[in-house]
């Protein structure tokens, strides 16, 4: 696809924002690979300025309209059962301190979405050998500290609930200090038990995410 030829950084970053939403939407591309794609389609550059790719927010508006103008019909019902069984799965580990992040949590989830928890314990050990003692079938892998490059990635579990696949990060309890500020937009992110239950109270199955 050939690059435009718009050089405002406003527009660009606006085009940029929405080809990455559809790749999103549609295929369920992840937010930093749909960014680079987007960007190289618009601007014909593997390493564009700063100031012309959009963040993840500015994408994720992008993602919202998306769905509500080609997938109205389809994603708050994909949405609503993501989240039914997200908390299941957090009723269950309970006595993990499990909080649900991700597109499941901010409303944007369909039906390539998989469920995103993060768990808070004593000891990473202790979730691994609750879910290993009740036979459910585990991968292990890292994944980034949620509070940046400072600190070292996280073991991450990840196994199916229901035909579901669903990812738990494993955080120790100090961890849990300042993990409850709000983003940029006033948005949390993350939600424990109750404020899924929540939200699932007020989104019912077919209405707006």
């Amino acid at each position: 696809m050939m690059a435009t030829q718009n050089n405002d950084p406003t527009l660009l970053r606006a085009e940029i924002a929405a080809r990455a939403a559809r790749m999103i939407a549609q295929d369920g591309a992840d937010y930093d690979a749909a960014k680079r794609k987007a960007a190289r389609q618009v601007l014909g550059d593997d390493q564009p300025r700063p100031n012309l790719l959009p963040d993840n927010l500015e994408i994720e508006d992008e993602v919202r309209r998306y769905q509500a103008l080609f997938q109205g019909d389809t994603q708050p019902a994909q949405l609503h059962r993501l989240r039914e069984l997200a908390l299941q799965v957090m009723e269950q580990l309970e006595q993990f301190r499990p909080y649900l992040t991700g597109a499941v949590l901010n409303g944007t989830a369909g039906e390539h979405d998989d469920i995103h928890l993060q768990l808070f314990a004593d000891s990473a050990k202790d979730v691994i050998m609750f879910l290993l003692d009740r036979d459910v079938n585990i991968d292990i892998s890292e994944t980034p500290h949620f509070k940046g490059g400072r600190h070292d990635p996280v073991e991450t579990v990840s196994f199916h609930w229901r035909k579901q696949q669903v990812h738990a990060e494993l955080y120790e309890m100090n961890d849990l200090r300042g993990a409850l500020k709000p983003r940029a937009d006033g948005s949390p992110h993350r939600a424990d038990i109750d404020a899924v239950r929540g939200l699932l109270a007020s989104t019912p199955e077919t209405g707006t995410p």
